[in-house]
């Protein structure tokens, strides 16, 4: 009875525990609320605009760190001006600056005040340059009338000594008028062609003053302007008047209902790929499963509340970075679990079994989570800004996982293990039947030993041959067609009309032909049609071009913009962030485990490189930033399945007491076969809310999580059988050659012996 009673309180205890838990659980999450409700939405996710600038010195100097950030300074009072929540300015180099106005209702106004120079000059009736706005006081000025009552605009003189001998001067001479010019073009501006305009829209020219005599008073402009305009004018030229020339160079406008429904896709299939993640895992785990679903939950609040921390701004690409991190997160937990199982098949007990196998799987932890950090890093430093908020999202979730899906999850299991309830419950605790459990005391050996009967590295050479075929198909079309460039990595401009209209392509060419330009291709997508144009609009074009699908079609539009300046440099980054992460990984894995494992991981790496670019030109698929941050995180989920498989050899060669040709590949093949089950469900956990994502998400990042899909693929086989073969060739030219035999050193020594002297 006793026995019993105690049996019955443990029952109580693990289920009591388990429904505080869960309670816990889902009271963080409706904590974690208001902190969703706070995110800085992305433009991509709730409408607005983007440009980036280049900056170049209005006097043709060379543009230094100083002139770019008072131009940065001046941007963020004019963005001030605009009332933009999180606007968004980043420096980029040492000629460019980026801004994001994410949720800006107005994107033609916006656009404007930006791209305004407001570089306020006098000068005289022949051009020349008379004085600058250094002249007048910082923000002095202000909305006033003329002696007639009109709208006028009042300048505050603050140097007056040189505002008097400028006049002075002035009026002495035969045509005494002071000219005042805003953003004055010495290629299209001309007081001899304008002076007849000063005052109204057609012309730069603010204003026209007789100057009789010298003076160092206030100024007013006057002319026909409208209230509204002078108080534009007003915070044109408060805002600073920009010591620099800014060319827009690229620019991307999203339109709100397009940016809310992305949003709604993304989160719909977010949510989706997570559920089946968690069913997986209470299927194939069952109680340990629970624990990781929890944990899993944990980290997703957690990462979204560290990025709400740092004052991120999520964006479509930051969304794809947390499901993705989410299958990657699980598999700290897979990896700990199949050691849990591999030791309880050995016939240890649930104590012993879990505490060795969270010893035995941290290293493997490590390494997997560092790897992928190195890449995150690379891709953040040398990435544009949408794979930068892809990347800074990766980091965040390779520090979560770490806390817990590593640390936290232990936590929680060691605290149900120890109230021995799951002693003779293993198959509830981690699915592993109480009969798998060899009896140690009776000399019982292991009972199961799973895939014990297949030669994994059998089929490799299939592998190898279908690999072969599909690089050279792609490699072939590549050479005949080229790749599908997107606008990154091509220049011009993009077009998205969505419409539920009915639109055929023959109507689209003829709008394009109408707007007088040429299109390089037109693709259909459901309700969406993408249009591909060489040329780079520019801001007026923008707007034109959307105005016209907007009222014609009645359609959503987004229009991205790149100039040849900024896909020169996308180029070079893209080939800079993919050599720098395969040499840092080279150099990570020759210094933990030894080169030959470094080089076969590589070329694993490069052979899932070449299947991407291969598929995607087979299928003739798009490349964008996006697809490059998908080469990068492929490059660092591939090695992460590859330090696992390497771990697994590197072990079990150290409990051989001889390495030889013979056993070489039967210790290879055992590694491979000890990890597969992991592989697979990694891969299956990882793929899960990637597919969710394709199928039912945005189509913004489509390309994105297709590049993933190959990758994941071909990351799996290649872990397994390329990288694997390629170590076992490689090392069996290592044990091929003679090894150098040590010194060996002795007290005793033989005398020398010479005739006649010792002999």
């Amino acid at each position: 009875m006793k026995k019993n009673n105690k049996k019955n309180n443990g029952t109580k205890k693990v289920i009591i525990s388990s429904i505080v838990l869960l309670l816990l659980i889902v009271g963080i999450c409706f904590s974690f609320i208001p902190i969703f409700k706070n995110l800085n939405f992305g433009l991509d996710l709730q409408g607005g605009f983007e440009v980036l600038y280049k900056v170049d010195s209005i006097d043709g100097s060379k543009m230094n760190k100083q002139k770019l950030t008072a131009t940065y300074k001046t941007l963020s009072k004019r963005i001030d001006s605009l009332g933009v929540n999180e606007p968004e300015i980043i420096l980029e180099g040492n000629d460019k600056i980026r801004v994001k106005l994410a949720g800006v209702k107005n994107t033609d106004e916006a656009r404007k005040q930006l791209s305004t120079v407001a570089t306020l000059s006098f000068r005289d009736t022949e051009d020349n340059l008379l004085m600058t706005s250094d002249v007048l006081s910082s923000g002095g000025a202000k909305v006033s009338e003329d002696s007639a009552g009109n709208p006028a605009v009042l300048l505050t003189i603050k140097d007056k000594d040189k505002f008097y001998n400028v006049t002075n001067k002035i009026s002495k001479q035969q045509n005494n008028s002071i000219v005042i010019w805003l953003d004055y073009n010495k290629e299209e501006d001309s007081y001899s062609k304008e002076g007849s305009l000063c005052g109204t829209e057609e012309s730069n020219c603010l204003s026209s003053a007789t100057v009789s005599e010298g003076f160092a008073s206030n100024v007013i402009i006057q002319g026909s302007f409208t209230e509204e305009e002078v108080e534009n004018l007003v915070d044109l030229i408060n805002s600073g008047s920009l010591p620099s020339k800014l060319t827009e160079i690229s620019s991307k406008t999203v339109g709100a209902s397009f940016g809310d429904e992305t949003l709604s896709k993304t989160l719909i299939a977010g949510i989706i790929g997570i559920s089946l993640i968690v069913l997986i895992l209470l299927i194939v785990y069952h109680f340990a499963g629970f624990i990781s679903s929890c944990a899993m939950l944990l980290y997703t609040l957690l990462v979204f509340g560290v990025f709400w921390l740092i004052g991120g701004v999520l964006t479509l690409p930051g969304i794809a970075a947390v499901v993705l991190g989410i299958g990657m997160a699980v598999d700290a937990n897979v990896i700990t679990f199949s050691r849990i199982k591999d030791e309880l098949y050995k016939g240890k007990s649930l104590q012993l079994a879990f505490k060795e196998g969270s010893k035995s799987s941290l290293g493997t932890i490590l390494d997997s989570n560092i790897t992928t950090f190195l890449v995150a890093v690379i891709m953040f430093i040398f990435g544009e800004s949408s794979v930068k908020g892809f990347a800074t999202m990766l980091i965040i979730t390779i520090i979560v996982t770490m806390l817990t899906m590593v640390f936290i999850t232990r936590i929680l299991l060691g605290i149900f293990v120890k109230t021995k309830f799951f002693d003779n419950k293993t198959k509830l605790f981690i699915n592993v039947k109480n009969t798998d459990i060899p009896n140690l005391d009776k000399n019982e050996k292991v009972k199961v030993i799973p895939f014990k009967n297949v030669n994994f590295l059998k089929p490799a050479k299939l592998f190898v041959m279908l690999s072969f075929v599909i690089i050279l198909i792609g490699g072939v079309l590549i050479g005949i067609r080229g790749m599908n460039l997107g606008i990154d990595y091509r220049s011009g401009s993009d077009i998205t009309i969505s419409t539920n209209e009915k639109v055929s392509k023959n109507d689209i060419k003829n709008d394009i032909k109408e707007l007088g330009y040429k299109y390089t291709d037109i693709s259909n997508n459901d309700n969406e049609i993408v249009i591909k144009v060489d040329h780079a609009f520019n801001a007026n074009e923008v707007k034109k071009v959307n105005k016209y699908f907007e009222e014609k079609y009645d359609a959503k539009v987004n229009i991205g913009v790149v100039s040849n300046i900024v896909k020169k440099e996308l180029v070079k980054n893209a080939f800079l962030s993919v050599l720098l992460s395969i040499l840092g990984i080279i150099i990570y894995i020759s210094l933990r485990f030894k080169f030959s494992y470094a080089v076969a991981a590589v070329v694993a790496l490069v052979h899932d490189v070449l299947i991407i670019f291969a598929l995607f030109s087979i299928f003739n698929l798009e490349v964008s930033v996006m697809f490059i941050a998908a080469i990068l995180a492929i490059i660092g989920y591939s090695i992460n399945d590859t330090i696992v498989c390497f771990d697994r050899i590197r072990e079990n060669i150290k409990e051989q007491s001889k390495v030889t040709k013979d056993n070489l590949e039967d210790i290879c093949n055992m590694s491979i076969r000890e990890t597969f089950s992991r592989t697979i469900y990694t891969s299956i956990t990882t793929l899960l809310p990637v597919i969710a994502l394709i199928v039912l998400g945005s189509s913004g990042i489509l390309t994105f999580n297709l590049a993933m899909l190959f990758g994941l693929i071909s990351g799996t086989y290649s872990s397994m059988f390329i990288a694997t073969v390629l170590f076992i060739i490689l090392e069996k030219k290592s044990l091929s050659k003679p090894k150098k035999k040590k010194g060996i050193y002795t007290d005793e020594f033989n005398e020398k012996k010479i005739k006649g002297i010792n002999c």
